[in-house]
């Protein structure tokens, strides 16, 4: 049980200041990290994918509100962005962690193994939009993010990796992107949160402290140490080398990507 909690703290600690720091990351570490500790715990391992999801996607609730104040406060939100993109991003999370309980937990974790290395690989490439276009109309807002949505549902994360291209893209300033992205953040993962409880609230052999896949005890021990890192993280987006910073933490990604990887391929037999 100590073990559990130091882990869960630890975890909180690392994802709460890379969300507040980069704009992305909180859930891309949370998910894998919690793999690893619901194997050690000895949780039925059916549900281990759907439950390190709507974990991360709860915490993320928390971590997006801290990230949201320290952003807000240094004016680099931009609010109707936010505004015309919400109404998209509620639809495609609630939806994807709909379906994620129709998605056997093998299928998520390869498409979450995928996902770690493309953003790992943009990380390193230093890969970024030229600024192209405006901001499309409410209709293009609002099918960008029930995409950005779909896709944070299900791989747990606040769409920072996502959201900040795409503004990007569309001549958002760098700095203005990450704020913006982490007040989008927190509808994601609102409705994620309460999507992922709704579909696991009548599945079977969940472990004692389940609210539909959401785990309360990994929940409260994340939460109270990324809550205060997510406001030092946003601080020192303004003052650290973000570009190496960004480098190391995709040199993470791809460690813990290769982890899961390899365990995927240890079921397989190859």
């Amino acid at each position: 049980m100590l073990t559990a909690i130091l882990a869960y703290l630890g975890v909180g600690l690392i994802a709460g200041f890379l969300a507040g720091l980069l704009g992305v990351g909180g859930g891309l570490v949370i998910v894998p990290a919690l793999l690893y500790v619901f194997a050690l715990l000895g949780l039925p391992p059916e549900h281990h994918q759907h439950l390190a999801l709507g974990t991360s996607m709860a915490t993320i609730v928390f971590t997006g509100i801290a990230s949201l104040k320290a952003h807000h406060g240094r004016g680099a939100v931009r609010w109707p962005v936010v505004k015309t993109i919400t109404p998209g991003i509620l639809l495609g999370t609630f939806a994807g962690a709909q379906l994620a309980a129709f998605i056997p937990g093998l299928g998520l974790q390869w498409f979450f193994v995928v996902f770690a290395y493309l953003v790992a690989a943009q990380m390193l490439l230093d890969f970024k939009p030229k600024p192209s276009r405006a901001l499309p109309a409410m209709g293009g807002m609002s099918a960008v993010g029930t995409t950005i949505g779909l896709v944070s549902s299900w791989v747990g994360i606040g769409g920072g990796s996502l959201s900040v291209p795409f503004m990007t893209l569309c001549n958002v300033p760098v700095k203005e992107a990450i704020g913006t992205s982490a007040a989008i953040g927190l509808p994601i993962a609102l409705a994620g949160a309460l999507g992922y409880i709704v579909s696991g609230w009548s599945a079977g052999a969940l472990p004692q402290g389940a609210l539909g896949f959401v785990y309360l005890p990994a929940l409260a021990g994340i939460v109270l140490a990324s809550f205060p890192m997510a406001k030092v993280g946003a601080a020192a987006a303004h003052r650290l080398p973000v570009p190496v910073l960004k480098k190391c933490f995709a040199a993470l990604l791809i460690v813990l990507a290769s982890k899961m990887l390899w365990s995927l391929l240890s079921l397989k037999g190859l």
